[in-house]
């Protein structure tokens, strides 16, 4: 950082008042107020009394407009202090106001300090430049410039790295959501399969449930309206009853009965006939 900036008192030379004009008078006793605040304010600064520092600075700034080396020396007690955007706002103000090239110099100086220490490097490298264009052989200004187009190369690539990672990371979050997806309708899928298995066995036994009720139902529908079969010999008809191995049934018994008795009666009648013919009636005529 450049030093501060000690502001000595000219003897001004003694001009007639009736040769000088007003307003450049009022000027000139400003200016002089102005700087004699900025003198206490500098060893004020040096005893490390900043508030009685700051205080007369700006004081020596409301005083004069012009008095650029009051706006450096504060914008220093600010770098000082850590106070980096007020210190960057008097140091802006100290560059604009400067009278000669040396003030724009070392303000523009610090003022690419002032970026650095907030890694604007763009902006630290700008400033250098200009500080550079007022003073070509600061070597520590040149030496300032290299170090802040080195850490913007630094950064750019930090930047580029960070970019890459955190599309990678897209990328993985990205898969990890399509994983988890795919899981979760695999899973889904698995349900429903499991669903429907569950629902074909609970049809499949209620179907066996259905057939064994159905089953029972035909059962003791048929104990109650039974076969002829079925039933019970004191209660089948005799006429139903299926014949059994060798032995005739029941009709079969009653035709040969039958069979029997027309024949016992045609043999009968034979032997009837023959009576009659051989003895003939004794009450017959003669003729």
């Amino acid at each position: 950082m450049k030093k501060l900036l000690y502001i000595l008192i000219l003897s001004l030379p003694i001009v007639g008042i009736s040769q000088e004009n007003k307003e450049i008078k009022e000027q000139k006793q400003k200016l002089k107020a102005s700087t004699n605040l900025t003198y206490d304010a500098n060893k004020e600064l040096v005893d490390d009394n900043f508030i009685d520092a700051e205080a007369n600075y700006r004081k020596a700034i409301a005083a004069s407009n012009d008095n650029a080396a009051a706006k450096f020396n504060l914008g220093n007690a600010y770098y000082k202090e850590n106070s980096f955007g007020e210190a960057f706002v008097r140091y802006k103000q100290a560059g604009e106001t400067a009278q000669t090239k040396e003030e724009r110099h070392s303000a523009y100086h610090n003022l690419g300090n002032v970026f650095m220490k907030n890694k604007e490097y763009d902006k630290a490298i700008e400033a250098y430049k200009e500080a550079l264009r007022n003073d070509p052989s600061d070597e520590e200004t040149r030496y300032n410039l290299a170090l802040a187009k080195e850490m913007k190369k630094k950064d750019d690539q930090q930047k580029q790295n960070d970019k890459n990672n955190d599309d990678k990371n897209k990328d993985k979050d990205n898969q990890d959501q399509q994983q988890n997806k795919n899981d979760q309708d695999q899973d889904d899928n698995q349900n429903k399969n499991d669903q429907q298995n569950q629902d074909n066995k609970e049809n499949d036994q209620n179907s066996d449930k259905n057939k064994e009720q159905k089953g029972d139902e035909g059962k003791d529908q048929e104990d109650k309206n039974p076969k002829p079969g079925d039933q019970p010999k004191d209660q089948q008809d005799p006429k139903q009853q299926p014949p059994r191995p060798n032995q005739l049934s029941p009709q079969q018994i009653k035709n040969i009965l039958e069979a029997m008795s027309n024949e016992e009666k045609k043999v009968q009648e034979k032997i009837n006939g023959k009576k009659v013919k051989g003895k003939p009636a004794k009450n017959a005529k003669d003729w």
